[in-house]
């Protein structure tokens, strides 16, 4: 018999779902997850599963360091099927401009307790001989990981009520409670709801919560991916260009390409990565595989002798800030959000959890500075 309550209902059984409804359900809450697809679905399914802390702001940085210790602190509990790996992640310097770049940001981790270290271009090619010569260097984070995500969903959720089958079709609330409205008819209700769809979550909530966030939004970002052939040893840590992120915040509207490659326990090689804006097609795009690829081979030249066996694509769901929205919907604070983590949502779930706790629990508690998360940032201004 599907059941019709619980104290929270969190919507979307992807991995930030999953941490939300892990961390509620310890706080000792009765947690019902729903979703239209199994756990891990979605976003999860598609992405590449990179652990990493990144500095594009303060918010992002304390977010993603947060979360990369509540992944370090669970590794060991972690099943097989995670394929949990402390590869660490090089950032890869072409030329002397971003060989500042590098040390700019080793100092910034440094101060802020991350150890990172330089890698000259010698260090570079006995760390990774299948790059290309003439490189300038790296910056090594050893601290990084990689996971399979979907595998950590379904865990996370191993002992808590999930439906799945039937999508949600509108949140609502009143002074009392919170409501799921499902695809077939059904009334779901608790004391608070979790909205945590991805790209969707905005378009679930009622006129009467939506008008309380007027200028928040949520777009899709559609990114491919590539994954090769078992070649044991060909890379052994996260590459990532340094160019990276300006890739990712350059021109919105313009396509972008970016190496971006990570061993995974099978051998196989995950390359990436793309993004493009204004798009819901989940079609591959033949042409963008061809830069991405173009731009890998310009750092790996013998990734071509790796046979492609599968490309897909995914919606990174991100937010105007590249920052979250992690909190009460203003002026009902029975409807929470978890979404808009563009490509962060793998390293940021856990601590956008304890967030989600510290707001629903009486008993949970956060380190993490709250304001900088909240829907309100975005929400109607008020005397």
């Amino acid at each position: 018999m599907p059941r019709a309550s619980a104290d929270v209902i969190v919507v979307g059984a992807g991995i930030v779902g999953a941490f939300c409804a892990r961390a509620l359900h310890d706080s000792g809450l009765d947690v019902l997850v729903v979703d239209g697809a199994p756990p891990g679905g979605g976003a999860t399914a598609a992405c590449m599963g990179h652990v990493v802390v990144m500095d594009d702001s303060e918010a992002q940085f304390a977010l993603c360091r947060r979360s990369q210790l509540a992944w370090d602190a669970l590794a060991g509990e972690l099943p097989q099927s995670a394929e949990h790996d402390d590869c660490g992640t090089l950032w890869i310097a072409e030329d002397g401009p971003q060989m500042e770049a590098a040390r700019a940001k080793h100092d910034y981790y440094e101060q802020r307790g991350v150890r990172s270290e330089i890698l000259d271009a010698r260090q570079l090619e006995d760390a990774e001989p299948e790059l290309r010569p003439g490189l300038a260097g790296a910056l090594r984070v050893p601290g990084d990981s990689v996971v399979y995500p979907p595998a950590v969903a379904s865990w996370l959720l191993r002992d808590i009520s999930v439906e799945v089958g039937t999508p949600a079709h509108r949140v609502d609330c009143d002074d009392r409670s919170a409501r799921v409205r499902l695809d077939d008819g059904r009334s779901l209700v608790a004391g608070h709801v979790v909205v945590a769809a991805g790209v969707a979550s905005l378009d679930l909530l009622d006129e009467e919560l939506r008008a309380e966030l007027p200028n928040a939004s949520i777009r899709p970002r559609k990114g491919h991916l590539v994954i090769t052939e078992r070649a044991m040893g060909f890379c052994r840590h996260q590459l990532v260009e340094l160019g990276y992120l300006a890739s990712a915040h350059g021109d919105p509207s313009a396509p972008s390409v970016a190496f971006n490659l990570q061993p995974r326990k099978t051998g196989q090689m995950l390359v990436g990565s793309s993004r493009q804006l204004g798009t819901t097609s989940p079609a591959v795009e033949p042409d963008i595989v061809h830069q991405m690829l173009e731009r890998a081979h310009h750092y790996l030249p013998d990734l071509g002798r790796l046979q492609a066996i599968r490309v897909w694509c995914g919606f990174r769901p991100s937010t105007d800030d590249h920052l979250p929205y992690v909190g009460p919907v203003p002026g009902h604070d029975r409807v929470l959000l978890a979404a808009g983590h563009e490509g962060l949502g793998i390293t940021t779930a856990p601590g956008t959890a304890e967030l989600i706790a510290h707001f629903v629990s009486e008993t949970a508690t956060t380190e993490l500075e709250i304001s900088a998360y909240r829907p309100s940032r975005h929400g109607v201004s008020r005397p």
